[in-house]
């Protein structure tokens, strides 16, 4: 809390300042709507519109049947695969149960079962030709599914070669209506911004400062939020561009403001000490005194030295005693803190 601040105005001030941040998020929502309103992308054709129907339609033809065949060998494909993985599983059991017959046929040595050993072993043909009838459709389907795939790759590139320059137009139209948007946005958010800058410049300080914040704040977000991150790019020149420009402007302003204000400090040094006491403000004044630093000034100086009556680097009486009881007291008070005696009228609220 500010120290030459009464308790109530200071509590006062800080509902203002509430009022002036409650003031700019109503502006900010206010004007959000505004803006979504304006700014609205137009309705972009898609590329079809810009390309010839007579020349299209054989392509998107030849790709919908390149698709459906594609599929239909997709699903035929793995219907073959599983009939392959089955005729594999049964020719390797009757492989196996063949062989363990045939071992016990060795050991047994009976002549009486060469038949059977022929008869098993057509049965055991018969398998391995069935297992390789569907290899043989896997691979046929696989042939199949592979020609859509080309069928269907020539077609679209085909049909992307005929949407080419379609695209082309999709892009000018897109950056036609992203540059109407950026107008739209300039011509709503830089009138506010001189607005606020005259404000900030003559009303920062007046009697309805909070509501003149408040309009500041929202021409700041309204520029930095609604306006900047819609800048056009073009490979970042804009985007620095406007970073410099606003960057000298701040700048050159900054500069031109700290030396006017050092002409204005060392013209006031330069006066005589009641006069100049009748340029300061007494709040501000104590504020100043409660960070170390001259009411005048402004540069550091030691309050804690209890022999330290006037500043250092510019004279101006800090401490003196008062005229009734001889207390040592802050030049800058309006009352003795001891007996209460006037001491100083001399600065302004």
């Amino acid at each position: 809390m500010n120290k030459g601040l009464r308790l109530t105005e200071a509590w006062m001030r800080r509902a203002l300042w509430l009022v002036a941040f409650v003031f700019a998020w109503f502006l900010i929502g206010l004007g959000s709507k505004v803006i979504d309103n304006l700014a609205y992308l137009g309705p972009v054709p898609t590329e079809d519109a810009f390309v010839d129907p007579v020349k299209a339609a054989p392509l998107k033809a030849a790709m919908a049947q390149a698709g459906q065949t594609r599929e239909a060998a997709g699903d035929a494909l793995e219907q073959a695969q599983h009939k392959h993985e089955v005729a594999e599983a049964n020719t390797r059991s009757a492989r196996q149960a063949f062989d363990n017959w045939v071992a016990t046929r060795q050991t047994t040595a009976r002549p009486d079962q060469d038949s059977e050993l022929i008869t098993r072993t057509r049965e055991l043909d018969k398998l391995v030709a069935a297992e390789h009838a569907a290899l043989e459709a896997i691979q046929a389907q696989q042939q199949v599914l592979l020609d859509a795939k080309q069928a269907e790759n020539r077609a679209r590139d085909a049909y992307d070669a005929l949407l080419e320059p379609s695209r082309k137009l999709v892009m000018e139209q897109t950056q036609r209506e992203v540059r109407k948007v950026f107008l739209l946005r300039i011509a709503v958010t830089v009138p506010l911004l001189v607005c606020a800058g005259w404000l900030f410049r003559h009303k920062r300080n007046g009697t309805y400062w909070p509501f003149t914040w408040g309009f500041i704040f929202f021409a700041l977000f309204a520029f930095f939020v609604e306006l900047v991150p819609y800048l056009p790019s073009y490979g970042g020149y804009v985007r620095y561009g406007v970073g410099i420009v606003l960057t000298v402007v701040v700048g050159r302003y900054a500069v031109r403001w700290l030396q006017i204000w050092l002409e204005r400090q060392k013209a006031a040094e330069a006066l005589p000490e009641q006069e100049r006491r009748t340029t300061m403000r007494y709040d501000l004044a104590l504020e100043r005194m409660g960070k170390s630093l001259c009411p005048s000034c402004e540069r550091p100086t030691n309050f804690k030295d209890k022999t330290l009556a006037h500043c250092p680097h510019c004279g101006i009486g800090l401490f003196d005693r008062c005229q009734a009881c001889r207390t040592r007291k802050n030049a800058f008070a309006r009352f003795c803190f001891s007996c209460g005696t006037p001491a100083n009228a001399s600065l302004a609220d």
